[in-house]
Protein backbone atom coordinates (compact mmCIF):
# COMPACT_ATOMS: atom_id res chain seq x y z
CA UNK A 1 0.00 0.00 0.00
CA UNK A 2 3.03 2.31 1.08
CA UNK A 3 4.56 1.80 -2.27
CA UNK A 4 1.17 2.49 -4.01
CA UNK A 5 0.85 5.56 -2.34
CA UNK A 6 4.39 6.96 -3.01
CA UNK A 7 4.19 6.11 -6.78
CA UNK A 8 0.66 7.94 -7.36
CA UNK A 9 2.19 10.95 -5.21
CA UNK A 10 4.97 10.75 -7.93
CA UNK A 11 2.88 10.89 -10.75
CA UNK A 12 1.14 13.73 -9.59
CA UNK A 13 4.51 15.60 -8.92
CA UNK A 14 7.53 14.42 -10.31
CA UNK A 15 7.80 15.65 -13.39
CA UNK A 16 6.35 19.19 -12.42
CA UNK A 17 9.35 20.21 -10.43
CA UNK A 18 11.45 20.02 -7.38
CA UNK A 19 10.88 23.17 -5.17
CA UNK A 20 14.13 22.99 -3.91
CA UNK A 21 15.98 22.97 -7.47
CA UNK A 22 13.70 25.83 -8.95
CA UNK A 23 15.15 28.54 -11.12
CA UNK A 24 14.43 31.44 -13.23
CA UNK A 25 16.04 33.35 -15.99
CA UNK A 26 16.68 36.82 -15.70
CA UNK A 27 18.46 37.72 -18.49
CA UNK A 28 21.25 35.06 -19.09
CA UNK A 29 21.65 34.47 -15.57
CA UNK A 30 20.00 31.95 -13.59
CA UNK A 31 18.58 33.34 -10.09
CA UNK A 32 17.69 30.49 -7.68
CA UNK A 33 14.63 30.53 -5.78
CA UNK A 34 14.84 31.25 -1.64
CA UNK A 35 16.22 29.01 0.40
CA UNK A 36 14.06 26.66 2.26
CA UNK A 37 14.57 27.02 6.11
CA UNK A 38 16.47 24.06 6.52
CA UNK A 39 19.94 23.35 5.14
CA UNK A 40 18.94 19.75 4.56
CA UNK A 41 18.29 19.13 0.51
CA UNK A 42 14.99 17.26 0.29
CA UNK A 43 15.14 13.79 -1.61
CA UNK A 44 14.15 13.76 -5.20
CA UNK A 45 10.70 11.81 -5.19
CA UNK A 46 11.68 8.11 -6.54
CA UNK A 47 7.90 7.02 -7.48
CA UNK A 48 9.04 3.50 -9.12
CA UNK A 49 11.38 2.57 -6.37
CA UNK A 50 10.89 -1.42 -6.21
CA UNK A 51 9.49 -1.42 -10.06
CA UNK A 52 12.06 -3.97 -12.43
CA UNK A 53 11.91 -2.52 -15.71
CA UNK A 54 13.58 -4.81 -18.82
CA UNK A 55 14.24 -2.73 -21.91
CA UNK A 56 14.34 -4.55 -25.23
CA UNK A 57 14.22 -0.99 -26.90
CA UNK A 58 17.20 0.73 -28.89
CA UNK A 59 18.37 4.05 -30.26
CA UNK A 60 16.82 6.94 -28.72
CA UNK A 61 13.08 7.14 -27.29
CA UNK A 62 13.37 3.96 -25.50
CA UNK A 63 16.88 4.56 -24.00
CA UNK A 64 15.78 8.05 -23.26
CA UNK A 65 12.62 6.72 -21.14
CA UNK A 66 14.27 3.95 -19.68
CA UNK A 67 16.68 7.29 -18.17
CA UNK A 68 13.47 8.90 -16.64
CA UNK A 69 12.89 5.55 -15.22
CA UNK A 70 15.74 5.19 -13.76
CA UNK A 71 15.87 8.37 -12.76
CA UNK A 72 12.23 7.79 -10.77
CA UNK A 73 13.63 5.11 -8.61
CA UNK A 74 13.16 2.08 -11.09
CA UNK A 75 16.14 -0.91 -11.76
CA UNK A 76 16.53 -1.15 -15.06
CA UNK A 77 17.97 -3.27 -17.07
CA UNK A 78 18.21 -3.51 -20.79
CA UNK A 79 18.63 -6.60 -23.12
CA UNK A 80 20.75 -5.61 -26.17
CA UNK A 81 21.93 -7.79 -29.40
CA UNK A 82 25.73 -8.80 -30.15
CA UNK A 83 27.61 -5.90 -31.66
CA UNK A 84 28.16 -6.48 -35.26
CA UNK A 85 31.50 -8.70 -36.27
CA UNK A 86 32.71 -5.32 -37.72
CA UNK A 87 32.65 -3.39 -34.72
CA UNK A 88 35.41 -2.69 -32.27
CA UNK A 89 36.19 -3.98 -28.87
CA UNK A 90 33.75 -2.08 -26.47
CA UNK A 91 31.00 -1.65 -28.87
CA UNK A 92 27.38 -2.09 -28.18
CA UNK A 93 24.07 -3.55 -30.63
CA UNK A 94 22.83 -0.57 -29.47
CA UNK A 95 23.02 1.79 -32.85
CA UNK A 96 23.75 5.18 -30.67
CA UNK A 97 26.64 3.65 -29.24
CA UNK A 98 27.96 4.36 -32.56
CA UNK A 99 26.41 7.22 -33.27
CA UNK A 100 26.81 9.24 -30.31
CA UNK A 101 28.83 7.89 -27.52
CA UNK A 102 28.48 9.94 -25.02
CA UNK A 103 24.64 10.03 -25.41
CA UNK A 104 24.60 6.52 -25.20
CA UNK A 105 26.46 6.74 -21.90
CA UNK A 106 24.31 9.46 -19.87
CA UNK A 107 21.35 7.38 -20.65
CA UNK A 108 22.62 4.18 -19.56
CA UNK A 109 24.07 5.10 -16.49
CA UNK A 110 22.69 2.91 -13.61
CA UNK A 111 21.39 0.40 -15.92
CA UNK A 112 22.64 -3.00 -16.19
CA UNK A 113 23.24 -4.11 -19.77
CA UNK A 114 23.01 -7.62 -20.93
CA UNK A 115 23.86 -9.05 -24.11
CA UNK A 116 21.75 -11.73 -25.67
CA UNK A 117 20.83 -13.09 -29.38
CA UNK A 118 16.98 -13.34 -29.55
CA UNK A 119 17.11 -15.48 -32.38
CA UNK A 120 18.49 -18.33 -30.47
CA UNK A 121 17.41 -20.56 -27.82
CA UNK A 122 20.19 -19.54 -25.64
CA UNK A 123 19.06 -15.50 -26.26
CA UNK A 124 15.32 -17.06 -25.31
CA UNK A 125 16.38 -18.28 -22.75
CA UNK A 126 17.85 -15.44 -21.37
CA UNK A 127 15.62 -13.14 -22.14
CA UNK A 128 12.74 -15.10 -20.33
CA UNK A 129 14.34 -15.26 -16.78
CA UNK A 130 14.35 -11.90 -16.94
CA UNK A 131 10.81 -11.50 -18.44
CA UNK A 132 9.83 -13.53 -14.95
CA UNK A 133 11.53 -10.89 -12.58
CA UNK A 134 10.34 -7.93 -14.79
CA UNK A 135 7.66 -5.96 -14.05
CA UNK A 136 7.71 -4.07 -16.78
CA UNK A 137 8.65 -4.74 -20.17
CA UNK A 138 9.77 -1.41 -23.01
CA UNK A 139 10.32 -2.20 -26.41
CA UNK A 140 10.54 -0.41 -29.24
CA UNK A 141 9.85 -2.97 -32.06
CA UNK A 142 7.52 -3.35 -34.87
CA UNK A 143 4.20 -5.65 -34.14
CA UNK A 144 5.92 -8.35 -37.01
CA UNK A 145 8.99 -8.12 -35.63
CA UNK A 146 7.09 -8.87 -31.91
CA UNK A 147 5.62 -11.51 -32.74
CA UNK A 148 8.56 -13.35 -34.80
CA UNK A 149 10.15 -13.11 -30.91
CA UNK A 150 7.61 -14.64 -29.25
CA UNK A 151 6.56 -11.15 -27.64
CA UNK A 152 3.21 -10.62 -29.15
CA UNK A 153 1.29 -9.40 -26.35
CA UNK A 154 -0.99 -12.16 -26.18
CA UNK A 155 1.76 -15.08 -25.92
CA UNK A 156 3.41 -12.67 -23.51
CA UNK A 157 0.40 -12.28 -21.02
CA UNK A 158 -0.50 -15.93 -21.01
CA UNK A 159 3.06 -17.03 -20.04
CA UNK A 160 4.51 -13.92 -17.70
CA UNK A 161 0.48 -12.65 -16.22
CA UNK A 162 2.55 -10.40 -13.44
CA UNK A 163 4.09 -8.58 -16.75
CA UNK A 164 3.21 -5.81 -17.93
CA UNK A 165 4.08 -4.01 -21.72
CA UNK A 166 4.81 -0.71 -22.94
CA UNK A 167 5.22 -0.78 -26.55
CA UNK A 168 6.79 2.65 -28.89
CA UNK A 169 5.86 2.74 -32.41
CA UNK A 170 5.96 4.60 -35.29
CA UNK A 171 2.73 5.03 -35.55
CA UNK A 172 -0.59 3.78 -33.99
CA UNK A 173 -2.71 0.34 -35.20
CA UNK A 174 -2.82 0.09 -38.85
CA UNK A 175 0.64 2.11 -39.39
CA UNK A 176 2.77 0.40 -36.90
CA UNK A 177 4.42 -1.63 -39.39
CA UNK A 178 5.28 1.59 -41.48
CA UNK A 179 9.09 2.85 -41.64
CA UNK A 180 9.93 5.92 -40.62
CA UNK A 181 12.38 7.72 -38.49
CA UNK A 182 12.10 11.41 -36.05
CA UNK A 183 12.40 13.41 -39.27
CA UNK A 184 9.66 11.98 -40.75
CA UNK A 185 7.24 12.01 -38.18
CA UNK A 186 8.37 15.78 -37.46
CA UNK A 187 7.14 16.34 -41.37
CA UNK A 188 4.45 14.69 -40.88
CA UNK A 189 3.20 17.25 -38.40
CA UNK A 190 4.43 20.82 -40.11
CA UNK A 191 7.15 20.91 -38.28
CA UNK A 192 10.16 20.59 -41.01
CA UNK A 193 10.32 24.07 -42.90
CA UNK A 194 12.43 24.25 -46.08
CA UNK A 195 15.22 22.38 -46.37
CA UNK A 196 16.75 22.99 -43.10
CA UNK A 197 16.78 20.03 -40.66
CA UNK A 198 14.42 20.66 -37.05
CA UNK A 199 17.04 21.34 -34.26
CA UNK A 200 16.53 18.50 -31.73
CA UNK A 201 14.45 15.18 -31.95
CA UNK A 202 11.42 16.28 -30.69
CA UNK A 203 9.35 13.22 -32.11
CA UNK A 204 12.06 10.74 -30.39
CA UNK A 205 12.57 12.98 -27.04
CA UNK A 206 8.55 13.64 -27.00
CA UNK A 207 7.96 9.85 -27.12
CA UNK A 208 10.03 9.22 -24.90
CA UNK A 209 8.48 11.62 -22.18
CA UNK A 210 5.12 9.52 -23.52
CA UNK A 211 6.45 5.97 -22.58
CA UNK A 212 7.76 6.85 -19.08
CA UNK A 213 4.26 8.20 -18.27
CA UNK A 214 3.03 5.22 -19.85
CA UNK A 215 5.49 3.14 -17.73
CA UNK A 216 3.70 5.11 -14.69
CA UNK A 217 0.55 4.29 -16.15
CA UNK A 218 0.92 0.58 -16.10
CA UNK A 219 2.65 0.50 -12.72
CA UNK A 220 -0.22 2.27 -10.86
CA UNK A 221 -2.57 -0.21 -12.55
CA UNK A 222 -0.86 -3.20 -11.70
CA UNK A 223 -0.70 -1.73 -8.15
CA UNK A 224 -4.30 -0.75 -7.96
CA UNK A 225 -6.29 -3.41 -9.66
CA UNK A 226 -2.82 -6.83 -9.70
CA UNK A 227 -3.63 -6.33 -13.25
CA UNK A 228 -1.21 -6.12 -15.89
CA UNK A 229 -1.60 -3.98 -19.25
CA UNK A 230 -0.10 -3.03 -22.30
CA UNK A 231 0.39 0.48 -23.46
CA UNK A 232 1.21 1.69 -27.34
CA UNK A 233 3.22 4.97 -27.40
CA UNK A 234 3.26 6.37 -31.47
CA UNK A 235 6.26 8.70 -31.97
CA UNK A 236 3.81 10.33 -34.28
CA UNK A 237 1.24 10.92 -31.49
CA UNK A 238 4.16 12.64 -29.30
CA UNK A 239 5.00 14.71 -32.37
CA UNK A 240 1.24 16.05 -32.90
CA UNK A 241 1.21 16.80 -28.94
CA UNK A 242 3.99 18.95 -29.46
CA UNK A 243 2.94 20.57 -32.50
CA UNK A 244 -0.33 21.19 -30.84
CA UNK A 245 0.63 24.91 -30.49
CA UNK A 246 1.16 25.14 -34.18
CA UNK A 247 -2.24 23.36 -35.14
CA UNK A 248 -3.37 25.64 -33.19
CA UNK A 249 -2.68 28.97 -35.03
CA UNK A 250 -0.61 30.38 -31.48
CA UNK A 251 2.86 30.10 -34.01
CA UNK A 252 1.72 31.08 -37.52
CA UNK A 253 3.38 34.08 -38.64
CA UNK A 254 1.77 37.10 -37.28
CA UNK A 255 0.04 35.75 -34.04
CA UNK A 256 1.24 36.51 -31.07
CA UNK A 257 4.33 34.31 -30.32
CA UNK A 258 4.99 33.77 -33.72
CA UNK A 259 6.24 37.11 -34.82
CA UNK A 260 3.49 39.56 -34.84
CA UNK A 261 4.10 40.94 -31.19
CA UNK A 262 7.05 42.96 -30.85
CA UNK A 263 7.98 41.99 -27.57
CA UNK A 264 8.11 38.22 -28.60
CA UNK A 265 10.55 38.24 -30.83
CA UNK A 266 14.35 37.57 -31.55
CA UNK A 267 16.48 40.31 -32.36
CA UNK A 268 19.71 41.80 -33.48
CA UNK A 269 22.28 43.43 -30.98
CA UNK A 270 25.75 44.75 -31.10
CA UNK A 271 27.41 41.51 -30.56
CA UNK A 272 25.01 38.72 -30.60
CA UNK A 273 21.03 38.21 -30.40
CA UNK A 274 18.45 38.68 -27.75
CA UNK A 275 15.35 36.33 -27.08
CA UNK A 276 13.33 38.46 -26.06
CA UNK A 277 9.70 37.32 -24.29
CA UNK A 278 7.82 40.18 -22.67
CA UNK A 279 4.59 39.01 -23.53
CA UNK A 280 2.28 39.67 -20.90
CA UNK A 281 0.79 43.18 -20.17
CA UNK A 282 3.23 43.89 -16.90
CA UNK A 283 6.50 42.84 -19.24
CA UNK A 284 5.34 44.61 -22.15
CA UNK A 285 5.57 47.58 -19.48
CA UNK A 286 8.76 47.41 -18.36
CA UNK A 287 10.29 46.83 -22.02
CA UNK A 288 8.39 49.91 -23.62
CA UNK A 289 9.36 52.19 -20.55
CA UNK A 290 13.15 50.92 -21.08
CA UNK A 291 12.90 51.76 -24.62
CA UNK A 292 10.88 55.17 -24.19
CA UNK A 293 8.41 54.03 -26.15
CA UNK A 294 4.89 55.63 -25.13
CA UNK A 295 2.72 53.15 -24.95
CA UNK A 296 2.67 49.15 -24.58
CA UNK A 297 -1.12 48.08 -24.73
CA UNK A 298 -1.67 44.63 -26.82
CA UNK A 299 -2.75 46.34 -30.34
CA UNK A 300 0.52 48.63 -30.12
CA UNK A 301 2.72 46.00 -30.02
CA UNK A 302 1.69 44.42 -32.87
CA UNK A 303 2.19 47.90 -35.00
CA UNK A 304 5.23 47.64 -37.58
CA UNK A 305 6.84 50.70 -35.69
CA UNK A 306 7.08 49.47 -32.61
CA UNK A 307 9.06 46.58 -33.66
CA UNK A 308 10.74 48.93 -35.33
CA UNK A 309 11.56 51.02 -32.44
CA UNK A 310 12.80 48.00 -30.48
CA UNK A 311 14.66 46.63 -33.13
CA UNK A 312 16.29 50.24 -32.76
CA UNK A 313 16.67 50.60 -29.27
CA UNK A 314 18.00 46.67 -29.34
CA UNK A 315 20.72 47.19 -31.72
CA UNK A 316 22.40 50.09 -29.75
CA UNK A 317 22.99 47.39 -26.89
CA UNK A 318 25.28 44.65 -25.89
CA UNK A 319 24.56 41.30 -24.55
CA UNK A 320 25.92 42.85 -21.13
CA UNK A 321 24.13 46.10 -21.22
CA UNK A 322 20.83 43.77 -21.64
CA UNK A 323 21.85 41.33 -19.65
CA UNK A 324 21.58 44.09 -16.77
CA UNK A 325 18.31 45.64 -18.29
CA UNK A 326 16.89 42.13 -17.69
CA UNK A 327 17.87 41.72 -14.06
CA UNK A 328 17.45 45.93 -13.43
CA UNK A 329 13.81 46.18 -14.98
CA UNK A 330 12.61 42.39 -14.65
CA UNK A 331 12.44 41.50 -18.06
CA UNK A 332 12.57 38.13 -19.69
CA UNK A 333 15.15 37.49 -22.22
CA UNK A 334 18.31 35.86 -22.51
CA UNK A 335 21.24 37.12 -24.48
CA UNK A 336 23.04 34.73 -27.30
CA UNK A 337 26.21 35.12 -28.71
CA UNK A 338 25.58 34.79 -32.50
Amino acid sequence: MQHLQNLEQGVRHYCLYHPENLTYLQGSRPVPASTPKSSRPRPALRPLKGTRILSLALNLPGPAALMRCHAMGAQCVKLEPPAPASAGAGSSGDPMRQYNAPAYEQMHQGVRILCADLKTEAGQKKLHAELARADILLTSFRPSALKKLGLQWSALHRRFPQLAMVRIVGAAGARAEEPGHDLTYQAEQGLVTGLDLPASLYADMGGSLMASEAVLQARLQQLQSGKSVQIEVALVDATAYLALPRSWGLTRSGAAVGGGHAGYRVYACKDGRVALAALEPHFAAALAGAAGLQQSHYATMFQPQTQAALAAFIGSKTRKQLDALAVAKDIPLLTLKD
